[in-house]
This record gives C-alpha cells, sequence and structure tokens, in this order.
C-alpha cells in the first residue's frame, strides 16, 4: 500500500486529517519507532509477546514459522486483540503492529511435532503475555505489511533461536482440547469458543497446529486459519439458529466508522445470509477506477458448497450475525451492506468487518417495522450508493421484494 501525501501538507497538518484520510500514516509511524530505537541494529530481541505467532503461506506446503512480540515487557496483549481495538484510534492499532517484531524460521506444515514448533505451541497456549527471548540472524528493518485478511505485520527477520522465559498462562479448557489428539479439529474449536476462548485466540492455536486429531495436525497460513475459524463457528452457530423462530419484524442497524458505513437488515424468514461491499474509487481495493465497483455473495438456507467470492470478509460477517442471532435464540434473512469510502484505503484485516458488525448489532435496531418498504428507505437515506443499486446488486433483497408482489397479489 501506498500513499502520495504532499510533504508540505504534512506539515501543516500535523495530524489534524487534512489529507481526507482516515488516519495519520505518519503519526503512527513515529510512535513505533519510538519502541524499534531500542533494537535498532540488534539481533536480539527481548519482550512480552502477546503471544503472537506469524505462519506465512508463500512456498506452501513449507512456511515461514515464528514467534511475535514488542521490544517491551508487560502486558502487551492488546497489540494481538482485534477484539478490543475498536476503541482505539487506527494510528494507535498501527503503532501496536509496527513494533510488533517477528522472527521466522522456514518449516513443513506437517512438522507439528519438532522441538521448535511445540515450543511455539508452549507459547500459544497462553492467554496471558510470555516473555520471550529471540535471537534473530540480522537486525530486522522498520516495515508494515498489509492484507485483507490478517492484521498489519510490522518487522520480520530470519529466526535463529527463541527461548521462553516467562511462565505461559494455560486455561484447562485449551489444555484438554491440544492434549486430546482423538478430537476432531472442529470439534476443538466449538469447544473453545463455548468456553469464552476470543476468537482470535483461537485462530492463533489452530494456524499452530495444536488442535485436531493428531494424523491431522498440520500447520495453516495465518491468514487461512482466520477464515477457517470464523467458518467453522459460524456453521454451528447457524445449524442451531435453524432451530429457533423466526423474528417478528424486520430490523434496521446502522453504525458510520472510519469513513465506512454498515446497515445490515434482518427480515423474518428462514436462515439466508448476504454480505456485499461498496468501494469508492480512491479507497482501499479500488484505487485506480473511476468507478464505484460493487461486489457480493449469498447462501441460501443450506449453506455453502463453496468459497465465498467477496473473501474473508463474508465469513467474518456470517460469524458476527449468528452470533448475534444465536444469543436471541431467533433466525432470520440477514443482509448486510458496506460502503468504503475514500478516506479508508487500508487493508487491515477481516478482523475490522467481525468487530464493527458486532457493536453495530449490539447497539441495537435504529428501526422495527413490518414493511419492507421503510427498512429500504433507510437504505435509500444512508447511503451515497442509493437504493437502486443497492437493489440491483442484492440478489436477497430482489428475492424478498418479489415474494411480497406475489403474496400482495395473492390476498389482495
Amino acid at each position: 500500500m501506498t500513499t502520495r501525501i504532499d510533504a508540505r501538507l504534512c506539515a501543516v497538518c500535523r495530524g489534524k486529517g487534512l489529507c481526507g484520510l482516515s488516519y495519520c500514516p505518519l503519526l503512527a509511524k513515529r510512535m513505533a519507532l519510538v519502541k524499534l530505537r531500542r533494537v535498532h541494529g540488534s539481533r536480539e530481541v527481548y519482550g512480552s509477546s502477546p503471544p503472537s505467532v506469524f505462519v506465512g503461506r508463500y512456498g506452501y506446503p513449507h512456511v515461514n514459522l515464528g514467534p511475535s512480540l514488542p521490544p517491551v515487557t508487560g502486558d502487551t496483549s492488546i497489540y494481538d486483540l482485534p477484539e478490543k481495538w475498536l476503541s482505539l484510534s487506527l494510528e494507535r492499532i498501527l503503532d501496536y503492529r509496527w513494533s510488533l517484531i517477528t522472527g521466522s524460521r522456514r518449516v513443513n506444515i506437517y512438522s507439528v511435532d519438532d522441538p521448535f514448533v511445540e515450543r511455539l505451541h508452549e507459547l500459544v497456549l497462553s492467554v496471558k503475555p510470555v516473555d520471550v527471548e529471540v535471537r534473530l540472524e540480522k537486525p530486522p528493518k522498520p516495515m508494515l505489511s498489509f492484507s485483507e485478511y490478517e492484521p498489519p505485520q510490522g518487522p520480520r527477520a530470519p529466526l535463529k533461536e527463541f527461548r521462553v522465559v516467562g511462565n505461559p498462562w494455560i486455561p484447562r479448557v485449551i489444555d484438554k482440547v491440544y492434549s486430546d489428539t482423538d478430537l476432531k479439529a472442529a470439534e476443538a474449536i466449538v469447544e473453545l469458543y463455548r468456553s469464552g476462548v476470543p476468537v482470535t485466540h483461537i485462530q492463533r492455536i489452530f494456524s499452530v497446529g495444536a488442535l485436531g486429531a493428531r494424523k491431522n495436525r498440520r500447520i495453516v497460513p495465518t491468514r487461512w486459519s482466520i477464515t477457517a475459524i470464523d467458518d467453522t463457528i459460524s456453521k454451528h452457530l447457524v445449524e442451531k439458529i435453524k432451530d429457533y423462530d423466526e423474528i417478528s419484524e424486520i430490523e434496521v442497524y446502522v453504525r458510520r466508522y472510519y469513513d465506512n458505513l454498515f446497515i445490515a437488515i434482518l427480515v423474518p424468514g428462514k436462515w439466508s445470509f448476504e454480505w456485499m461491499e461498496a468501494w469508492w474509487p480512491g479507497s482501499t481495493w479500488n484505487p485506480g477506477s473511476d468507478e464505484i465497483i460493487v461486489e457480493g455473495d449469498y447462501e441460501g438456507y443450506r449453506g455453502r458448497t463453496t468459497y465465498a467470492s467477496i473473501g474473508g470478509c463474508y465469513y467474518a460477517t456470517r460469524l458476527a450475525v449468528a452470533e448475534y442471532l444465536y444469543k436471541r435464540k431467533k433466525q432470520a434473512t440477514a443482509i448486510v451492506l458496506r460502503e468504503i469510502y475514500p478516506g479508508f484505503n487500508l487493508p487491515i484485516g477481516v478482523w475490522f468487518v467481525r468487530e464493527n458488525i458486532r457493536a453495530m448489532l449490539r447497539r441495537g435496531p435504529v428501526l422495527k417495522t413490518s414493511e419492507i418498504w421503510e427498512a429500504l428507505k433507510i437504505i435509500d437515506r444512508e447511503t451515497k450508493l442509493g437504493l437502486r443499486k443497492w437493489l440491483k446488486a442484492s440478489k436477497l433483497l430482489q428475492k424478498i421484494l418479489y415474494v411480497k408482489r406475489i403474496t400482495e397479489y395473492l390476498y389482495r
């Protein structure tokens, strides 16, 4: 990701947002560099891992794997806990990620019994930060890489050796599913989730090959593990909510956050789900076009058999919606829309969508109505794309309106 900004504007702006972006990249980098000066030119890093680990995907089935830690000690859990990030500024999130140093070593995905990987298991199973000592092949270079799946990744360098210095704190339920080598991975994931382990932590445990039947355990690239956990948990919840009564009214939810607009419409009916995104020119995934790009995908009552074309955000959103309905013991048809405006050109991971949808639903609906037309008026009023274009893009909204017209015709 590159952003061209006139340096003279930066001198005048000083973080006030005159460039039109939702964040100040210079401010975020400067905050992180204060911490990184402690290891400038050094091949040794000592700090408290959140705990955190990163697994790359290039060269699969041989991948880069290793611990991540900032050069500070204490409670660093916030550095790798997206569930707590919505209360933070984007600059602060980037600061945390920019100062998280990863030392990695190349391993085969099936080498879960390797002593190096087992030490990573010891680290990642902990629910509290663990002091770690890392020796690198060369000094890490200050950098930040972005992805639509995982949170931004900070400086990296080849790993020579690492040592867990502190004492990991591993809850009984995590130790139980880790030690049970006959338990299927999907069952272990659901058990951890039902026990209150954060989704982000489950993703890390799964990525280092610490869950599932022994013969099936393997290391999973971070970006794949994120979607796998969102998918597995949401599928489990959806099967549960299919047994519940339908909601009694149409519900509309709205949230604005950092040049993003989210709208959810829950309609009485059997479970079905649709996720759509509209990217404005100059936003993250539409940097060069002059047209607004609208993409989306959906599923009916029977679910999906193929990977959603819209990517990981589909599964992150489905998880947030399924959680909400499961908690209410209700089922519904769910349509969720997102508009991304030019000030937001930052791919920072699917956590951003999942946590925003969770927050939007927790806040409650802005409208409850028996008339779909009232819900559509909110889409027309709140969105920049407008109702006509959203209707053209949405398969489920078209289906709902078609059924309504048929019903009105039969009973008029």
